[in-house]
This record gives structure tokens, sequence and C-alpha cells, in this order.
């Protein structure tokens, strides 16, 4: 870190891009995209505008950073939990699921940024293309679970999306209502997956539905 004429501390090109990481990942989180301004941003971090346009071409290149930092993150914790070496693919469901829930814990504020809509024209780091990218690091599970129960394994990508689905929605409660603690939460979570997983049928049809539709 250098200094100025009048004696102040003048951070580096580097520590300055990281501060405005932080202050816009805060403000994401807080305000969301639409509602947070460069100008904010530049007030918080005491500089001009022309600073954040510089480091990322403006608010949209400093959420695409933001966001992709936040996946990054949450795809790395569930990764490293499905490549832990557990007893059994309901070791591995437990694991999955708890590492979502401690993404969400100590990234509250990412969780939040990531949860709602993106900017429009971004097709990218959307809620739902996340939960896909997470999907796809569990359907071999899945695959493999099925083919063991003699079901089909072409049908575990879209249990992936079920079970994944379910687990960030319900992520998204508990971080509203913290009525549980992580560790009930993620039980609870695994009991209704794994015990109907457990149950599933092989031809599976509707009971209820006209025979029309």
């Amino acid at each position: 870190m250098s200094r100025d004429t009048g004696g102040r501390s003048r951070m580096t090109g580097k520590q300055r891009r990281e501060q405005l990481i932080h202050i816009g990942r805060t403000l994401f989180a807080d305000r969301g995209f639409e509602g947070t301004t460069v100008e904010e941003i530049a007030a918080k971090a005491g500089v001009s505008k022309p600073v954040v346009y510089e480091h990322f071409g403006g608010k949209e290149g400093l959420y695409a950073v933001v966001v992709d930092r936040e996946i990054r993150t949450l795809l790395d914790g569930i990764t490293e939990a499905l490549t832990t070496e557990v007893t059994g693919p309901r070791g591995l469901v437990e694991l999955a699921a708890l590492a979502l829930l401690d993404y969400i814990d100590s990234s509250t504020d990412g969780f939040r940024i990531l949860v709602r809509d993106s900017p429009t024209g971004q097709s990218t780091g959307s809620f739902a293309s996340l939960i896909s990218d997470i999907a796809s690091q569990v359907e071999h599970i899945l695959a493999a679970e099925f083919k063991r129960r003699r079901l089909d394994p072409r049908a575990a990508p879209m249990y992936a999306q079920m079970l994944v689905g379910m687990v960030a929605l319900t992520g998204q409660w508990w971080l509203d209502s913290r009525k549980y603690n992580k560790a009930d939460v993620a039980a609870h979570l695994v009991n209704l997956a794994w015990n109907g997983l457990s149950g599933l049928e092989r031809n599976p049809a509707l009971q209820t539905a006209s025979p029309t539709r």
C-alpha cells in the first residue's frame, strides 16, 4: 500500500478491486442488483464512479464477479462433500445437504444474492442455473443407486434436480426462520429425500389425474 502526498495510505489496484467486490457483495445482498447503483458503490468505497468502471466496466461486471465467486465457493463445498469417503450413498446425500446448509450459514450475503433474480439479459448466475450445476454433480450417486434398486437410471438427472431443489429452497426458508439448528434441518431433509427414494415405484403414474390430460 502506497501513500499519497497528503500522507494517507492509498490502496493498490488489487486492494481497491477487492474492496469494491466486498462493498458490491454487501449491497447486492441487501438491495438486489436493480436497487444498487454505481454511485452508491463508489461513495461507500470513497472513490469516484470512473474507478468502478475502470475495474469492472460497470455494475454488471461487478455483479458477475461477485456471483462467480459465490458459485465457485458453493460448488467447491459440494464437490468436497461428494468426494469424501463415507459408507453408502445415503452418507453422501447427508454430506451434500450439510455442505449447502454450511454455505448458507457462513455466506448468508452470498446466498441471498444467488437466490435473487439475475439482471435482465444475463444468462448465467441465476438460481436455476446454479441448481442445475449442483444437481449434475449428484446425478452419478442417484444413477448408481437406481441401478442397484433395478430402477431406470435415465431418470436420475430429474431426481437430482428434485433433490437439490428441495434442499436449496428449504435452506432459503431456514435462513429466514432459523427455527431449527443446521444438523436437524439436514436430518429432516435426508429423512424425506432418502426414505422417499427408497420407496420409489418402477413405473410411477398419477392416480388422481384425468386420463384425457
